[in-house]
């Protein structure tokens, strides 16, 4: 199996109350997530972020939340998980959330060639 190793996502702006997909998987090209980060460009509110891993035909619930983490002003929070986050069915996403304020998210990882 080859990898491609390279950003999965360009940084995505997801407003405050909303939720957007940031990584999809194609073709059934598996994705791993090495790295997830955060930065709260309010530089006054404290922010929410999740992250969710979504089944093609799924949707963004309790049951898909993998992260809920707080994000201070002007921070950037690092997820790093031990073991790469898998995704590899057509349509399956990694989906990114912010509650209190705009949160910035970028993802790291590799896909299948």
């Amino acid at each position: 199996m080859a990898l491609s190793r390279a950003q999965l996502s360009t940084v995505q702006v997801v407003s405050a109350g909303n939720t957007t997909p940031v990584a999809t998987v194609a073709n059934n090209k598996k994705i791993f997530v090495k790295s997830i980060m955060a930065h709260n460009k309010s530089g006054i509110v404290t922010a929410t972020a999740q992250v969710y891993i979504v089944p093609n035909g799924g949707a963004v619930s309790e049951s898909t939340q993998m992260f809920n983490v707080t994000v201070d002003a002007n921070e950037t929070v690092f997820i790093e998980p031990a073991y790469p986050i898998t995704i590899a069915a057509t349509g399956d996403t990694i989906q990114c959330g912010a509650a209190s304020t705009s949160v910035n998210f970028f993802i790291t990882g590799d896909k299948e060639a």
